[in-house]
């Protein structure tokens, strides 16, 4: 008997993306997000858009409860080499998209302020602290093109081809065939759902957790899918009776 076996295992992670190298707003910004502690453990992959020194920034998210397993080759890929840290082949650019419309809906607002002195009276306008943004997008989304809400849902009139990806913060609709990458929950919600009337997808992801084309159920190949995840942050392929 063979001393060693290779196995395969869907594995919970997610994508740092890092615009900045002060570490003390890095700290700060993801302090906001953790605190909950519901990400604790949480397997990231990091990608930079800046120059940034790898050591330490892995020794913060240790800190803050996040197991780092790789980077993304890019600006940290030569730094990581150099510490024999696992490196990620960069993502094939897509082209990012615009979808037809938007719809936006206020979450909260803060009143407009009223400030009055023997002198003078002044207003401060109300401002939108956060909003739910719904994207809708009613062509077919082609190869090599990509469409993201961070701050909301998708939803798709047509299909995506493969090659093209669907990035939403929220749920995602496709009322067609998905061929493509589907990922929802882009930003950890768990609570993020997937529906599509025929699902071919290279890939599914919901807050990280994934699964490839080759390891989709059978039964619901080119059905029409409703896909969440379980109290065990497994991923759940339901069938929908349309």
């Amino acid at each position: 008997m063979a001393d060693i076996r290779i196995a395969g295992r869907m594995v919970n992670f997610s994508r740092l993306i890092f615009e900045t190298n002060d570490h003390a707003q890095i700290r700060q910004q993801l302090g906001n997000i953790l605190h909950e502690g519901q990400y604790q453990g949480t397997l990231v992959i990091l990608d930079s858009t800046v120059e940034q020194e790898l050591i330490s920034l892995i020794q913060l998210l240790i800190e803050l409860g996040l197991q780092p397993m790789a980077v993304i080759d890019g600006q940290l890929g030569d730094q990581a080499r150099a510490i024999q840290f696992p490196v990620l082949p960069a993502d094939q650019p897509l082209q990012r998209i615009k979808p037809t419309r938007e719809q936006a809906v206020v979450q909260e607002l803060i009143p407009e302020a009223v400030s009055e002195n023997a002198a003078t009276t002044s207003k401060t306008p109300a401002k939108v602290v956060d909003a739910h943004v719904t994207s809708y997008h009613d062509e077919v989304l082609r190869t090599g093109q990509c469409l993201v809400q961070d701050q909301g849902d998708v939803i798709l009139n047509g299909s995506i081809n493969s090659g093209s990806e669907v990035i939403a913060s929220g749920n995602i609709h496709i009322y067609g065939t998905a061929r493509g990458r589907v990922i929802a929950g882009a930003g950890g919600q768990t609570d993020a759902r997937i529906f599509c009337h025929s699902l071919e997808a290279e890939l599914v992801s919901i807050a990280g957790t994934y699964c490839v084309a080759d390891d989709l159920p059978k039964e619901i190949i080119k059905k029409p899918v409703h896909i969440y995840l379980n109290e065990k942050q497994e991923l759940v392929f339901e069938a929908l009776n349309i």
